[in-house]
């Protein structure tokens, strides 16, 4: 009897991801990692007894929204992808790979903040604070009212919060800030949730705005417990390439605001500035059509992007030939090759295979799947696509091509661009308006797109 009450009194739990399991295993089940499970004792029940009320409920007409109301954190790029800007007590976690350009950006709308009048207090446990006033200096972000502390207690933050009164707080970063109450170092899942709890509720309770700086595993998702997520108001994610310029900043979770929208900045030697109008950042520079290449437009949002998929197809010296992909999910690109091999014709099966985006950009959206295989196909038969044309649909299994979301803006976008053909999914020319300077090709099939794009006999695969 004892040792079932002292096993129902245990448990097993992960340093790394906080995932419980009743018995011990060598293997996190939740974050796969290695001798990271180790035992804990589990809390007994216990029952709350109701109190009295200090505040009582509104109907929901009587709530004032003025609280919800966001101020504009002075970077455009930015407030897209917030909803419109900084709610008063919004918590938001901004993760990211290092030097991606996470801290930079912060101390930037820091300052501008500070500049409009805000009391902003910026918290760095990573650095020195001569370290941060270097960085400030250099993208020009020195300001009266940005008071700059280095500090990794979390009683001693508190402390500082309630001293400057400060309007927006940032924090750099969430895993490097402990508590002497809590068991552990900095960075583990009981010193970032009770970090993280004790600033949502400082946030919460003084109507203060605050950032949080997250660091990220090496599968690129946020490090600490999943609970982290969940507790925050809005999750920014930083993306891009570290040897490009280019930085995408996207929300994950937004209770304010929409979570398809994307922001665009540019990271050089003085900080990181917005860009309005990425379009044609995603195009080669080049005057003549070269083979193995097609244009897509995506949409990233409400925003549409202009982007290049290069294809390379070589013969192969060993048995299993390469696929490479970069920018692209790779088991779409698979099973588009695996549908035009089969449905077209195209002789792949025995070559090796490159497929990239052009300028650090990622496409997932099945919009680009008729542009990876026109790239696929005009390598294949060394055969350019007509010049200035863009194509886009979603590619099936049987072959068809299926329409996409967003066909108007898509056209006009690259109408805007200077393209004058567009090979699409049957259907676009009756659901809209077709700028007049783009001529649009409505297609069937892949293997309809290979021959109107190419100019090549393509035979038909069989069907079923």
């Amino acid at each position: 009897m004892a040792s079932r009450a002292s096993a129902r009194a245990s448990g097993y739990r992960c340093a790394e991801c906080g995932w419980t399991t009743v018995k011990w295993v060598g293997r996190c089940g939740e974050c796969q990692t290695w001798g990271s499970v180790a035992e804990v004792g589990v809390p007994t029940i216990r029952t709350t007894a109701a109190t009295s009320v200090s505040q009582p409920a509104l109907r929901i007409g009587q709530v004032d929204v003025q609280h919800a109301t966001a101020r504009s954190t002075g970077v455009n790029e930015l407030d897209r992808v917030l909803g419109g800007g900084l709610v008063p007590g919004a918590v938001v976690l901004v993760a990211g790979e290092p030097g991606i350009g996470k801290s930079t950006l912060l101390l930037d709308v820091a300052a501008r903040a500070a500049r409009g009048g805000q009391t902003v207090l910026y918290v760095s446990g990573e650095e020195s604070a001569a370290q941060v006033r270097m960085r400030a200096e250099r993208i020009e972000a020195m300001a009266a009212s940005l008071f700059l502390v280095a500090e990794t207690d979390l009683a001693t933050v508190l402390g500082q919060v309630e001293a400057v009164q400060p309007d927006l707080v940032v924090v750099d970063s969430v895993q490097t800030i402990a508590s002497a109450q809590v068991e552990g170092s900095a960075g583990n899942v009981s010193q970032v949730r009770e970090v993280a709890a004790s600033l949502i509720q400082a946030a919460k309770s003084r109507g203060i705005a605050v950032l949080l700086v997250g660091h990220v595993t090496k599968d690129g998702s946020i490090a600490g417990p999943r609970v982290l997520e969940h507790l925050v108001d809005v999750v920014v994610q930083f993306e891009g390439d570290r040897h490009s310029r280019l930085r995408l900043v996207r929300a994950v979770k937004n209770r304010y605001g929409p979570t398809d929208e994307v922001g665009c900045f540019d990271l050089s030697d003085v900080g990181i500035v917005g860009l309005a109008d990425p379009s044609g950042l995603f195009l080669s520079n080049r005057d003549v059509s070269v083979a193995g290449t097609c244009v897509t437009v995506t949409l990233e949002g409400r925003r549409p992007l202009v982007a290049e998929v290069q294809a390379l197809i070589a013969p192969s010296n060993i048995p299993s030939p390469r696929r490479a992909t970069h920018g692209l999910d790779s088991s779409r690109v698979a099973m588009v090759m695996a549908v035009l091999e089969r449905r077209a014709r195209v002789p792949i099966g025995g070559s090796d295979a490159y497929v990239s985006t052009v300028g650090g950009v990622r496409l997932g959206e099945p919009a680009a799947d008729l542009a990876v295989a026109l790239s696929v196909a005009s390598s294949v038969v060394d055969a350019a696509l007509p010049p200035q044309a863009v194509a886009f649909g979603e590619v099936g299994l049987a072959g068809e091509l299926r329409p996409v979301s967003g066909m108007p803006r898509r056209l006009a976008e690259a109408a805007r661009l200077g393209f004058r053909v567009a090979f699409t999914p049957r259907g676009v020319l009756g659901s809209g308006p077709v700028p007049d300077r783009l001529r649009v090709i409505e297609v069937a099939d892949v293997a309809g797109a290979v021959v109107a794009a190419l100019d090549v006999p393509a035979r038909r695969g069989p069907r079923g």
